[in-house]
C-alpha cells in the first residue's frame, strides 16, 4: 500500500484483524504532498460506530492475548523489528511524501521507530515484578505487573512513523490492545506500519487502527471501553485531552507543546555549534516538538555565533524532501507555511530584526521550487527579547530567535520564564557551567553540547510544565509503568506447618 503520487485512493482502517472500509465515514480528505500541494490519497473520517468497532474488536482481544507469554510477546515484537527493517526505505519515502520532510531526515525517523520496537522487546525484563520473602514470619509479598487493557493513542502529522511507535509497541508488549488514531494529514505511513503488523498472525483486534478527525478524538477520551489514553500534539490541545480523558476515569499522558532554548556560551566550539544549531532549529522545517528555537547567547557569544550561523543558514538548500540535495523541506501545509510567515512578520514588528528571511524562498537562486508547494526557508530573527510574543510562543516552523543575555544565570532565567519545560540544550566546553545549568533549569530533557536533546527509546521522553501533562512518560521505563497495573499478594501456606501467628501482631 505503498502511496505514489498519482493515486488518490480511498485509505481504509483495520480493525479486527481486516482492512475495513469506513462504515460511517462523515466524509474524505485529500492527503496531500507538501512538496506540490497534490493529492495522493483520500482518508475517511470515521464516524462513532468505526470507533466502537475497533474498541469491541480490542476488548474482544484482550484476553488471548494477555494469556500469551511474555516472551511470546516479545518474540513477535522481534519479527516485527525484522519486517519494518526490510520496509525502512518504503516506510521513510511515505514519510517524505505525505509530510514533506527530507528524506535524510525520514530515514532516521524510521529508525527511531524500529528503535521503540527493540526496546519494547525487552519487556520478559522490564514487565519484572517485586518479591520479598517473610515480610512477617512464613509470609511472602510480592508485586506484580498486569495490562492496563484497552489503551489508544492520538498522534500529529509531525512524525508519522516515529511517535505511534512511542506508543503501540510497548502497549502490546506489555499484553494491552490498542487502537492508534494517526493524524488525518499523514495516514499513509501507518498503512505500511500495519501491513506489517497484519502479518505477524497476531489475534484479530490486537492491533486496530481508526482514520479520522475530531470526532474520533472526542470518542477516544469518552469511550467507555478505553482505559488508557496517549496523545501527542499542541499544548492547547494536550490540556483538553488530559481533562477529557482524566474525567472519564481513563489513565492518560498528554504531551503538549514547546518553546525549546539552546544556550551557547562564550567557549563554545562554534562550528560545532553551528551545526548542533542548524539540525536542532531547521530540522523537519522546525516542525517537531524537540527543535531548538531560540538561541539565548552568553556576553561575547552573540559576537562569535552570528556571522557563521547566518552563513550556513543562507547556505542550506530549501527544495523537495524527496531529493538528496535538500537541507530543508517544505512545512506541512500552505495553511502552515502562511501562518508561519504571519509569525515572522509579528516579530519584526515587535523590535526583531530580520537577518534571515525565509520568506523569500520562492525567489531561490536554485529554482525549481514547485509554486504549488508549502515552501518557507528557514528564517533568524535578532535582538528578540524575551518578553516578546514570538519568543514565547510556539510557531512550528524553521524561525530561530536569538536573544542574548550578559551572563549563565540571565540566560537560566530566560529559559526558566517560559511556560514549557520540553527541552533544552547547553553549548560550552565548561563542565561546572554545564553542571550548574543542568540543576538549575526547569526542563525535562538537556542536550549538553547536542542540539536535538530527544532521548533514544530505552529513557522516557520526559517533558515538564505545559509540555506534559500526566505522570508518567512516554517510551523508557515510563511505558511499562503507563501500560501496567500493579497489583501485590500477601500470602501464608498452613500446610507448611509454620503458618501460625498473625501477620498484623508478629510483623
Amino acid at each position: 500500500m505503498t502511496a505514489t503520487a498519482t493515486e488518490t485512493r480511498l485509505i481504509d482502517n483495520y480493525i479486527a484483524g481486516a482492512w475495513t472500509p469506513a462504515a460511517a465515514a462523515t466524509g474524505e480528505l485529500d492527503v496531500t504532498n507538501p512538496a506540490t500541494g497534490g493529492a495522493i490519497a483520500r482518508v475517511p473520517l470515521s464516524g462513532r460506530a468505526d470507533l466502537d468497532a475497533a474498541v469491541a474488536a480490542a476488548r474482544a482481544a484482550l484476553p488471548a492475548w494477555r494469556a500469551v507469554s511474555a516472551i511470546g510477546r516479545a518474540r513477535k515484537l522481534f519479527e516485527l523489528r525484522e519486517r519494518l527493517t526490510a520496509r525502512a526505505e518504503d516506510l521513510a519515502q511515505t514519510v517524505t511524501l505525505e509530510m514533506g520532510k527530507t528524506i535524510g531526515d525520514a530515514r532516521a525517523e524510521v529508525a527511531r521507530m524500529i528503535e521503540m520496537v527493540e526496546a519494547a522487546c525487552a519487556v520478559p525484563t522490564t514487565m519484572q515484578g517485586r518479591i520479598l520473602e517473610d515480610v512477617s514470619r512464613n509470609i511472602d509479598a510480592e508485586t506484580v505487573r498486569q495490562p492496563v487493557g484497552v489503551c489508544a493513542a492520538i498522534v500529529p502529522f509531525n512524525f508519522p512513523a516515529m511517535v505511534p511507535f512511542w506508543f503501540l509497541p510497548f502497549a502490546i508488549a506489555c499484553g494491552n490492545t490498542f487502537v492508534l488514531k494517526p493524524s488525518e494529514q499523514v495516514p499513509l505511513t501507518q498503512q505500511i506500519a500495519f501491513e506489517e503488523l497484519h502479518a505477524l498472525d497476531l489475534p484479530a483486534g490486537v492491533v486496530n487502527l481508526v482514520n479520522g478527525g475530531r470526532e474520533i478524538v472526542e470518542g477516544i477520551l469518552e469511550h467507555p471501553g478505553i482505559d488508557a489514553v496517549s496523545f501527542v500534539g499542541s499544548a492547547p490541545v494536550a490540556r483538553l485531552v488530559y481533562e477529557g480523558a482524566a474525567k472519564h476515569g481513563k489513565r492518560v499522558q498528554a504531551l503538549g507543546g514547546a518553546k525549546n532554548h539552546m544556550v551557547v556560551m562564550p567557549d563554545a566550539v562554534i562550528d560545532k555549534t553551528v551545526d548542533g544549531i542548524l539540525g536542532s532549529a531547521f530540522g523537519a522545517a522546525g516542525q517537531r516538538c524537540m527543535a531548538g528555537s531560540v538561541v539565548v547567547t552568553v556576553g561575547d557569544a552573540h559576537e562569535q555565533l552570528l556571522g557563521p550561523l547566518v552563513d550556513a543558514t543562507q547556505a542550506l538548500a530549501v527544495g523537495d524532501g524527496g531529493d538528496e540535495r535538500s537541507d530543508v523541506g517544505p512545512v506541512i501545509s500552505c495553511a502552515a507555511r502562511d501562518r508561519i510567515a504571519d509569525w515572522i512578520g509579528r516579530g519584526v514588528a515587535e523590535g526583531a530584526t530580520l537577518v534571515v528571511d525565509g520568506r523569500a524562498v520562492a525567489s531561490d537562486a536554485r529554482g525549481g521550487l514547485n509554486p504549488d508547494g508549502a515552501y518557507l526557508g528557514p528564517t533568524i530573527l535578532d535582538d528578540v527579547t524575551a518578553e516578546m510574543e514570538i519568543a514565547q510562543q510556539e510557531v512550528f516552523g524553521p524561525v530561530l530567535c536569538i536573544v542574548r543575555a550578559a551572563t549563565l544565570d540571565e540566560a537560566i532565567e530566560i529559559v526558566n520564564s517560559s511556560r514549557f519545560g520540553n527541552g533544552t540544550s547547553i553549548f560550552t566546553e565548561s563542565g561546572a557551567s554545564v553542571r550548574h545549568y543542568r540543576h538549575q533549569v526547569e526542563a525535562g530533557m538537556i542536550g549538553v553540547n547536542i542540539g536535538v536533546a530527544a532521548p533514544v527509546a530505552f529513557f522516557p521522553f520526559s517533558g515538564w510544565k505545559d509540555s506534559f501533562l500526566g505522570d508518567l512518560h512516554a517510551h523508557g521505563t515510563d511505558a511499562v509503568d503507563f501500560y501496567t497495573r500493579k497489583k501485590t499478594v500477601t500470602s501464608r501456606w498452613f500446610s507448611s506447618g509454620q503458618g501460625s501467628g498473625s501477620y498484623f501482631v508478629e510483623r
